[in-house]
């Protein structure tokens, strides 16, 4: 798979699950192993690279005597994951005509 549509891929995953509610780096990853395999490094650099474009912000809390940082999605990463499907959907589009299945 093209490394950059990897990447706009596990991105909107990301955003997806903290679209269901604010969470922490582990716990993403967690939701996330459901569907896909990702290393820790991979996802704190994603959850860095959304926040600094402006899809997510972070805040501490202090959990059993740690910080623990947790992540949002905002309004710009709510319409990120939009700009995202409708995009699939024109890739899908292409895929059926590339493998001549009829798309409805």
């Amino acid at each position: 798979m093209d490394s950059q549509l990897k990447r706009g891929i596990l991105e909107t995953c990301v955003l997806a699950v903290l679209a269901k509610g604010d969470s922490y780096g582990y716990q993403i990853g967690a939701d996330l192993a459901t569907v896909i395999e990702i290393s820790e490094s991979t996802l704190y650099t994603i959850l860095k690279r959304l926040k600094r474009r402006g899809y997510t912000s972070a805040h501490s809390v202090e959990d059993a005597g740690r910080l623990r940082v947790y992540y949002s999605i905002t309004f710009a990463g709510r319409a990120r994951i939009a700009e995202f499907v409708s995009e699939w959907e024109e890739v899908e589009k292409m895929s059926r005509f590339i493998t001549g299945t009829k798309y409805q």
